[in-house]
């Protein structure tokens, strides 16, 4: 293994691709987003380049409003739960990490605890947990709310519900199921640990009924972009995934996260940010280009106009196209993604008509046309710049531009040695070189446990 860093890569996964159109391709395959065999064919695929994890994003909801439109591009309107996915997924591979989002605004904390813990266990330990507090009010209908509460109070309970998932992976000590039939003991009954909770948005007494993950615990990941994700990500968070598409901005963004580490007792080492991109293969950067401009063109006025209205939290629909988008229609605030809001935003202030704000918009920022070797300096440069330990890749097309990725960029790293050649172990952790944290009633020698950190 090379001295130098390695990079840390994971797989966002789509059905037929993250592009708003990628439904539209030739390649796309009709009901991919519920074939589970096609999901095990891309989980093998990432695994083949190495990947240290392959992840599905999702929210609980399907649109409600404006059907037509979300007929033109389909997300989230037709996609299985994601750990049952990842669950089936866990069969027909063998290393690399399995990660899911799941909100604290719409699980309760057992229910979240016993199904990553399954998980875990399941894959032998290679599962993740991306915590989020959810961005869409068509959720929040789905659970007896009219709208999202406010994003402080959402990482209020989100802090609170992540320390009660935590407490209850540690509520079996290693070893406590030993299953001795010679003393008729299946477990030791002094290695539980009860959790008794009484906060401002959860009660819980009880133990959770499975032994503690292989891992300790899963991965933890997040991608607040806003003061208050940040300091959630800096006290809690293992995986972060970085949303900024220019250098300069990343590096502040990874140096503010590192450092605010520091506050709440842990290392820089203990955290990796993954910087967020798409990448487009070509001969040439031109050939690359053009690919990726084929498939702007395939996204219907709607769709942008639409996607653009969810992310600047307002409707932009009765406006002419070829005009440049009133200031004054800009929210004073945004409520759910800050990161997203404030690019549309700045676009509107630079006088782009709102055809031209919806065709550049795009929610992954960074999308890099180039040949394979402009592409690994890219990511080579950003990683050395620190900027980033790695790259969460947005797939736009599937199978094309992961199979591209794999075959071709994936060799030119690790010639450059700063991507592993194989796995070395077996966990998530392991992969990312993450240190398998203690139970917190061991190493903290507590009196009663409660939901804190350990």
């Amino acid at each position: 293994m090379s001295g130098k860093k390695q990079m840390v890569i994971g797989a966002l996964i789509h059905a037929n691709g993250s592009h708003a159109a990628s439904w539209l391709m030739d390649e796309a395959r009709p009901h991919a987003s519920t074939d589970i065999d096609y999901y095990r064919e891309m989980a093998q695929l990432a695994e083949r380049g190495k990947f240290d994890f392959f992840f599905i994003a999702d929210t609980p909801a399907a649109r409600t409003e404006n059907l037509k439109v979300w007929s033109r591009s389909p997300l989230f309107m037709n996609v299985l739960e994601p750990i049952t996915l990842l669950s089936a997924i866990a069969g027909a591979t063998s290393r690399i990490g399995l990660g899911a989002t799941a909100s604290t605004s719409f699980f309760e904390p057992y229910n979240l605890a016993r199904q990553f813990a399954s998980l875990d266990h399941i894959s032998h330990g290679r599962a993740a947990w991306n915590v989020v507090t959810s961005a869409n009010d068509y959720a929040a209908r789905n659970f007896g709310l009219d709208r999202l509460p406010p994003h402080a109070d959402r990482y209020a309970k989100a802090k609170e519900f992540v320390d009660i998932v935590e407490a209850l992976w540690d509520t079996w000590e290693d070893g406590a199921f030993v299953y001795d039939k010679t003393s008729c003991l299946s477990f030791l009954p002094e290695k539980q640990h009860l959790l008794d909770h009484k906060g401002k948005y959860f009660t819980l007494h009880g133990a959770l009924n499975i032994e503690r993950p292989p891992q300790g615990r899963p991965v933890i990941i997040q991608a607040g972009a806003s003061d208050t994700g940040r300091d959630f990500a800096a006290e809690y968070a293992e995986v972060v995934f970085g949303s900024s598409g220019n250098l300069d901005g990343a590096k502040a963004f990874y140096s503010d996260l590192k450092e605010r580490m520091g506050k709440f007792g842990r290392r820089p080492s203990d955290m990796k940010i993954a910087s967020g991109i798409s990448v487009v293969i070509g001969e040439t950067e031109q050939e690359a280009r053009d690919k990726l401009e084929s498939w702007q063109d395939l996204i219907h006025p709607d769709v942008g106009v639409m996607r653009l209205g969810m992310d600047l939290e307002t409707d932009l629909s009765d406006l002419p196209l070829d005009e440049p988008v009133p200031e004054h229609r800009i929210p004073r605030s945004s409520n759910h993604h800050q990161a997203y809001f404030d690019e549309i935003a700045g676009m509107i202030r630079e006088g782009l008509t709102l055809r031209e704000v919806a065709k550049r918009y795009n929610r992954n920022k960074a999308t890099f046309c180039g040949t394979i070797k402009q592409i690994a300096d890219h990511m080579e440069h950003w990683m050395e710049a620190g900027a980033c330990d790695g790259f969460m890749i947005s797939f736009v097309a599937l199978p094309s531009t992961l199979s591209d990725f794999v075959e071709k960029v994936v060799p030119e790293l690790q010639r450059r040695g700063v991507f592993r050649h194989d796995y070395t172990g077996r966990t998530l952790r392991e992969h990312l070189g993450l240190s398998r944290p203690e139970n917190r009633n061991v190493a903290s020698e507590l009196t009663p446990p409660v939901a804190k950190r350990a």
